[in-house]
């Protein structure tokens, strides 16, 4: 059992600094098409006060030889199974766009297990409730790549070396199919605090929808809303690290934060 955890922890989660003993552990959780290396100047930042994990979704970099996930729930299941259930130090969750998805489902997930996490920062989505008729995942390579330079999140040069694309368009796929399939089922609604983060000029959420997470907890909610597109995290970046920092500060040590 306990190789069996370690084996999927190595394969899931991606820790790049030191962390502080007793420091409070953040989830990072990526985007569709995105990977946990996206999160390493985050870590960089927030290390060693906070103890920083990325998840490493399968069917890209170094687990390209793996078939990517088709579901939002299959891949919250993976994380689960690589977080050893024995550690009970506190957890956040912070999840952008897909990954506030996969978020949801994992914070509800580890509530049923009775593991709630400390604080969910949902980051760059609309909330579950919101459903709306999307079929990129159906169309062809171009229209893939299209909407992928729309939301400014890939560097232009990736998108026109067609050995890259090669490489990374299965999973992008995938994930835009997990995105675009992926329906909320009934279930007892959070129990944490919630954070929703967005971009005023984000072409996929407006601020009102993503105010629509605070449907999904019975704990504290609070709305950031911050300049820019479907990244704004990466031009806001000092604003979200701060906005982080203070939450975990503010939740105290007994829900996953230093004092």
């Amino acid at each position: 059992m306990a190789d069996r955890s370690s084996a999927e922890h190595r394969l899931w989660l991606r820790s790049f600094h030191q962390a502080a003993p007793g420091a409070p552990r953040l989830l990072f959780l990526p985007h569709a098409g995105g990977s946990a290396s996206f999160y390493v100047p985050f870590s960089k930042a927030l290390s060693p006060a906070v103890d920083v994990l990325s998840v490493q979704y399968p069917g890209r970099q170094d687990r390209l030889a793996e078939p990517p996930a088709t579901s939002v729930q299959e891949l919250a299941r993976g994380v689960l199974r690589a977080l050893d259930e024995r550690d009970d130090t506190p957890l956040a969750l912070f999840g952008h766009s897909m990954g506030a998805m996969v978020g949801h489902e994992l914070a509800r997930l580890l509530q049923d297990a009775g593991r709630p996490p400390a604080v969910f920062f949902v980051s760059g989505r609309r909330g579950p409730s919101v459903e709306r008729a999307e079929d990129v995942h159906q169309g062809g390579d171009a229209r893939l790549i299209e909407e992928v330079a729309k939301l400014d999140g890939t560097h232009e040069a990736l998108l026109q070396d067609e050995d890259i694309l090669r490489m990374i368009l299965p999973a992008l796929r995938a994930d835009y199919r997990a995105v675009e399939t992926y329906r909320r089922t009934p279930g007892p609604r959070l129990g944490c605090p919630l954070v929703a983060l967005t971009g005023d000029a984000d072409p996929r959420v407006t601020p009102e929808e993503a105010r629509t997470w605070s449907e999904e907890t019975d704990g504290p909610f609070e709305l950031h809303v911050y300049p820019g597109g479907h990244f704004y995290l990466r031009e806001q970046q000092q604003a979200v690290l701060s906005r982080i920092e203070s939450t975990l500060r503010r939740l105290g040590p007994g829900t996953g934060a230093a004092a």
